[in-house]
């Protein structure tokens, strides 16, 4: 036999077209349903006041427990009536969870007794399907996840930093609840690089924050994974897990964020160290003679004498230097000073690379007078 009865308490006044002729008929439906619709509000934020006080007091009596472990192992007569306090206490406590449990249940028993509307009658009666034939999924190229992470923080850049600067519990699920878009890899992605672009600048403080909201969505992302929902479905259960003071998952939770802030620091070292041999080899590149050397290196590899020489500018100090060295390593020093841009022969006496090359010792004493030290 089918059952019926539940058909029997559905409210659809809002509906009905026998109304008084006088009556502005569209107007009544209207007021009705937005009546109808506030109460329903006002029901949901009762349930969700009830929810919030029996975790408080569950945090509150987590609390007592363990100071009155901490208290019962100490034989001091000061901590035994601090002891005596902290049973009293703990068992107020218990009968306060009790008291929020009984009301929390009440409010759910009232719940199932509501009549149906039409805003109630059309809504999801369960939060995922199962189907037995898997659907056969292809997984997005890294072009596409590139694309794709492009195109959403393009949209949602502001509402992720939003978000990222959160320090709330209940601020970020409210956040999360108006903005559920924001529930997935591309906000995660996003707060992973701002955490480090932090860091780089040195607002740690501000890194720490992010790092924060950036194990949150991860978190959130795993739990749907676990539970192979749409993470938009889970957020909920995520805040209402973390909110009733379980131990072992806020511990849990807190390591990973140590140990993510870590890794933000060493990514933004690297970072930093890259930028930093980047900008020393742009450095180096503009300091390039016409023959690609270095006049740096250049310097650092010539003897002390000629060093000194172009020290102080001095053509004829470094004329009686070169006389003094052997030709053949003369002639390499000054072929790496004028490759390197140390030394500018002069423009009347460049008559092409290898004529100079040959002629650069040979000619040098004729030539002083006529060249420049750069």
């Amino acid at each position: 036999m089918i059952d019926y009865s539940v058909w029997d308490h559905i409210e659809v006044s809002d509906d009905e077209d026998d109304t008084h002729p006088n009556i502005d008929t569209p107007s009544l439906f209207k007021w009705r349903h937005e009546a109808r619709v506030e109460r329903m509000d006002q029901f949901i934020k009762a349930g969700e006041d009830l929810e919030k006080g029996l975790a408080e007091s569950k945090r509150k009596l987590t609390e007592a427990q363990k100071k009155t472990k901490n208290l019962s192992s100490s034989v001091t007569d000061d901590a035994k009536a601090e002891l005596s306090k902290a049973q009293a206490e703990e068992k107020r406590l218990k009968k306060e969870e009790r008291d929020w449990e009984k009301k929390l249940e009440d409010h759910r028993r009232e719940e199932k007794k509501m009549p149906w509307s039409v805003d109630t009658l059309c809504k999801e009666g369960f939060s995922k399907s199962v189907m037995n034939v898997k659907p056969d999924v292809k997984e997005d190229t890294e072009e596409q996840k590139e694309q794709k992470h492009k195109t959403f923080v393009e949209k949602y850049e502001k509402e992720i930093k939003h978000f990222g600067m959160m320090k709330r519990w209940d601020d970020s699920q409210k956040y999360l609840s108006d903005n559920p878009h924001l529930v997935c890899e591309e906000t995660a992605n996003y707060l992973v690089i701002m955490c480090i672009d932090l860091e780089v600048e040195e607002k740690k403080a501000l890194m720490e924050q992010v790092a924060h909201q950036t194990i949150v969505m991860q978190f959130v992302l795993e739990l749907a994974k676990s539970l192979k929902v749409d993470p938009r479905g889970c957020f909920r259960q995520f805040f209402a897990k973390i909110k009733t003071a379980d131990q072992q998952y806020q511990d849990a939770f807190n390591d990973e964020l140590e140990s993510f802030k870590g890794r933000v620091r060493g990514r933004a070292k690297i970072r930093i160290e890259r930028a930093m041999k980047e900008y020393e080899e742009e450095e180096r590149q503009k300091r390039l003679g016409p023959g690609g050397l270095d006049p740096a290196e250049v310097y650092e590899s010539l003897p002390e004498e000629m060093q000194k020489c172009f020290d102080e500018k001095d053509i004829a100090m470094l004329q009686t230097v070169i006389t003094k060295l052997d030709p053949t390593e003369a002639k390499v020093h000054m072929k790496r000073c004028i490759d390197s841009g140390l030394w500018v022969p002069n423009s009347q006496a460049d008559e092409g690379d290898d004529k100079e090359e040959d002629a650069t010792y040979e000619a040098l004493n004729k030539e002083m007078g006529e060249q420049k030290i750069e």
